[in-house]
């Protein structure tokens, strides 16, 4: 009998340690995370605004913690490309990415068919930074405020021409929005960047323009373009004179795109808690808010794990139904 128990025993120890193995595993690849390079995927070309958040992030991370941390560019799709990369790479924290407005709010209900789940495939860390979209007209134009754009617009006997960057981006989503707000029509413009849009606006081809502030900050400074109206709940520090959409006469009006940091779901919580502690530390760093205020983005500080998991919801629900609403869609 004790010969019979002492076999049950050490079965039962043995069974148990081969359980716990797993764990015991990931634990200690958790204690030694990271011990080689980190990729960090730019859903989108080098340049933009989520090249310009992404790589400031990396550059201050591995400064203050000595990570290594690879930016690597996957653009196409509207951000799809780079995102399904991210996704589908191994939950262990070494493969992580800037997730954006477009490629997780709005493409789900913009694409037919989707490689991943925004909702289910990725998990958000930490929220980085936001830009309104601002409305501007050429500098000579006739109009200095939103309303007088507006008054023309309806008083115009052929609809006036909106130029934005991108078929289904925030742009041409605030565009929508503002049509529905102000019960207007406008012949929609698409092109392939801000560059050609703002040249086109310009040289009297269109006779506005809506893009992030990123994209018209430097001319609106320059004075080649004015700036009516930025499309954020409060105004922007770049433009400090510049009126907010709501103040001009649309209570609650808010369209803005937002960037964070996403890992694939699975991530071991130790590794997303030891990444948004880096992450929202480079975002208190006094250089790094300069930097975003100097290029008109609002950087996200104070925001938890959680508020950055509600608002990817919550924008998935509204861009999606106004996506849907307009019939919008790219096979």
């Amino acid at each position: 009998m004790i010969h019979r128990r002492t076999l049950l025993t050490t079965a039962a120890a043995a069974a148990a340690a081969t359980a716990l193995a797993p764990l015991n595993a990931m634990a200690q690849a958790t204690d030694a995370w990271p011990s080689r390079p980190i990729r960090l995927v730019v859903p989108f070309p080098p340049g933009g605004s989520a090249d310009f958040l992404g790589r400031l992030v990396a550059e201050k991370i591995t400064l203050a913690t000595g990570w290594v941390m690879v930016v690597e560019n996957r653009a196409g799709a509207a951000g799809n490309i780079g995102l399904d990369a991210v996704a589908k790479a191994a939950p262990d924290g070494y493969t992580i990415g800037i997730g954006q407005t477009a490629n997780m709010a709005i493409n789900p209900a913009l694409y037919a068919k989707m490689p991943f789940d925004p909702l289910k495939d990725l998990a958000p860390v930490a929220l980085v930074a936001s830009q309104p979209m601002v409305v501007t007209v050429k500098a000579d134009a006739p109009y200095r405020t939103l309303a007088e754009l507006l008054a023309a617009i309806k008083k115009s006997a052929e609809p006036m021409r909106v130029a934005f960057a991108g078929n289904g981006t925030v742009a041409h989503l605030t565009i929508e929005l503002l049509e529905r707000h102000a019960g207007i029509s406008l012949v929609n413009v698409p092109y392939k960047g801000s560059g050609p849009a703002v040249n086109d606006l310009r040289a009297g081809h269109v006779d506005f323009f809506v893009g992030n502030s990123i994209s018209v900050l430097g001319q609106v400074n320059a004075g080649s373009l004015r700036a009516l109206a930025v499309t954020s709940p409060a105004r922007l520090k770049a433009l400090p004179a510049v009126p907010t959409v709501a103040e001009s006469g649309f209570a609650d009006f808010d369209a803005q795109t937002w960037s964070g940091v996403v890992t694939p779901a699975g991530v071991p919580q130790p590794i997303l808690a030891r990444l948004y502690t880096e992450v929202t530390r480079v975002l208190a760093r006094p250089e790094v808010l300069a930097k975003f205020a100097a290029e008109g983005s609002t950087a996200a500080t104070g925001r938890s794990t959680q508020q950055f998991v509600e608002l990817v919801r919550a924008e998935h629900r509204s861009w999606g139904e106004l996506v849907r609403q307009a019939k919008i869609q790219i096979d």
